[in-house]
């Protein structure tokens, strides 16, 4: 089998299964994270796991960006259909990185892996997000180049895959839509939380044998909480979130 094709299949099976990366990063992250906290034997000043959340949240505002502007049927949608897209995004933040989501799930798992104060697992994290998503990217390519042909050739000459350039940024031709973030993003907003909240829990646990969590992070957790419960009881029960053509 050619190169090109065991790639373009390799990455149409981890795009079906990208779910799977959090757990991936998560459980050799945990291990490390608390071999390397039973050694440091100090537990990290709360405004520095603040910041790393920052981080997390860049991500966020970079998917929340790009939510905000998707029109429905684009591809990334359906895990189980695989890829899907009804037409070919090209403006807003498309205008400036063929890959918004996927950058913007960087940053946010970026965060957890920079709790574990390790430079040599962060450049694993790196690595390994790229030769993850690097098949991804290049199925979903493969794809939309197969159904929207010189198009798409068009918006990949001038648009980065990955490190967005704005030379060629142009206005989304959709409006922003708050309802559809809040309905899409609400349970990523709320696991990056959970994850730092957890890793803030195993390192108090480590270090000083007890459950706890100091009250920044519990203020954190606590809105963090009650947003999404707001969010999940507004989608399931309501068509308040609900857009159409979103």
């Amino acid at each position: 089998m050619a190169l090109q094709e065991s790639f373009e299949i390799q990455g149409n099976k981890l795009f079906k299964r990208r779910s799977w990366l959090p757990v991936l990063i998560l459980v050799p992250g945990a291990a490390w994270f608390a071999y390397l906290t039973y050694l440091r034997n100090e537990v990290m000043p709360w405004w520095l796991p603040v910041i790393f959340l920052c981080i997390g949240f860049v991500g966020l505002a970079i998917r929340i960006a790009t939510v905000g502007h998707t029109p429905k049927g684009t591809s990334g949608r359906n895990t189980t259909q695989g890829q899907v897209a009804e037409q070919l995004n090209t403006s807003g933040i498309y205008s400036t990185v063929r890959h918004p989501l996927y950058l913007g799930n960087f940053f946010m798992w970026l965060a957890p892996a920079l709790m574990v104060l390790d430079l040599w697992f962060v450049l694993f994290f790196c690595a390994f997000y790229w030769i993850y998503y690097e098949r991804i990217m290049y199925a979903e390519e493969a794809f939309l180049r197969k159904k929207f042909g010189d198009a798409y050739l068009e918006w990949a000459n001038r648009t980065p895959a990955f490190i967005p350039s704005f030379r060629n940024h142009c206005k989304s031709t959709l409006p922003f839509s708050v309802r559809n973030v809040l309905k899409r993003e609400y349970n990523g907003f709320f696991n990056l939380i959970l994850v730092m909240t957890a890793f803030r829990v195993l390192e108090f646990a480590i270090v000083e044998h007890r459950f706890y969590l100091d009250c920044v992070w519990i203020g954190i957790f606590t809105a963090g909480l009650l947003i999404f419960l707001v969010l999940k009881i507004l989608k399931k029960f309501t068509n308040v979130l609900n857009v159409e053509g979103r």
